[in-house]
């Protein structure tokens, strides 16, 4: 989240609206509740930066707090029995499996922020499906269309043109260096937001989104638990505010309202709606911060949603059929 818009697991989809009033008034409430899960998960940067913590501080509170706000939202609608994972060893290891790789990307991500841009970590972050392919395909022995493997290559190319690398080092980010390491940082969080994707996906017994969240912010607080006391705590009010903002706005709220969102909403047009994340986390940087792409990595911008679109789409279209 992280945080999990671009890549959160999908709920099952409504296959077939028809001519149903009932139906099409819920496929509209779906689209929108994803079009605000996705804007509200595009202002986390804002977070992020205004909280000024380390990383690991910061993704130990978003866990902490992450988790009150998931527990609150199960209690007041009943779900506690989904979170057990009852007979389901094998469920509870890839939940926490899930849980560790979930800490690094959010790791990651967060320390990749201040040596870019929110808009360019957001936005390169989000390559992620590529690599889903691409592991599925030499790990997994999935098949992959022609189609699939061009756009695949053309996201790539995109990614290349969105770093702004061939650009020079943007204006107003950190030196070189670190601006380099934040993309491989970037780079780094998708690769783990990949694996959390086919670990979950391959669990012998399906997880609900909910819980899936829920037991990796557990993981995250009980693994992060040391790191206030090695970075220390936040010393302002203003620190804290940020902070508990980011668990309960972005992984409790955000996340709720993306899950209602998937449940109501075809495979196809989750895929398409998950963009609204990186497409607000580029506007709210230019509109807080003026930070802006150049032509070419807008051009990138544009070449890697294009790409991600087209690779998604076969997907979706054989899981409808």
């Amino acid at each position: 989240m992280n945080n999990k818009a671009s890549a959160l697991p999908a709920s099952p989809a409504i296959l077939s609206m028809g001519g149903d009033p009932a139906g099409q008034a819920r496929e509209r409430t779906g689209q929108w509740l994803m079009i605000a899960g996705g804007m509200l998960l595009g202002t986390i940067g804002v977070f992020v930066e205004e909280a000024g913590q380390h990383p690991l501080v910061t993704v130990w509170f978003r866990c902490v707090f992450g988790a009150l706000a998931l527990v609150a939202w199960c209690l007041a609608t009943g779900r506690g029995r989904e979170l057990l994972l009852r007979h389901q060893a094998t469920s509870r290891w890839v939940a926490c499996a899930t849980g560790v790789f979930m800490v690094l990307n959010w790791a990651l991500f967060f320390a990749a922020i201040p040596r870019t841009s929110i808009a360019v970590a957001t936005v390169i972050f989000h390559v992620q499906p590529i690599w889903v392919i691409v592991f599925g395909a030499l790990f997994l022995r999935e098949r992959i269309s022609p189609t699939q493997w061009a756009a695949t290559l053309a996201a790539l190319a995109g990614l290349v043109l969105t770093t702004g690398l061939l650009d020079g080092i943007p204006a107003g980010t950190a030196d070189g260096g670190a601006y380099v390491a934040g993309v491989l940082m970037c780079l780094g969080g998708s690769f783990c937001y990949a694996a959390v994707t086919l670990l979950a996906s391959r669990a012998p017994a399906p997880i609900s989104p909910f819980a899936l969240a829920l037991w990796q912010c557990l993981v995250g607080a009980l693994l992060l638990a040391w790191a206030p006391l090695a970075f220390g705590w936040p010393h302002t009010v203003a620190a804290w505010a940020w902070l508990t903002g980011l668990g309960v706005l972005h992984t409790g709220l955000a996340y709720v309202i993306l899950f209602a969102g998937m449940a109501r909403l075809a495979l196809g047009k989750v895929a398409v709606l998950q963009f609204v994340y990186p497409l607000t986390a580029v506007l709210v940087d230019w509109a807080v911060y003026g930070r802006t792409l150049s032509p070419v990595q807008l051009g990138g911008v544009l070449l890697m949603a294009a790409a991600l679109w087209t690779i998604r789409r076969p997907a979706s279209r054989a899981k409808r059929g």
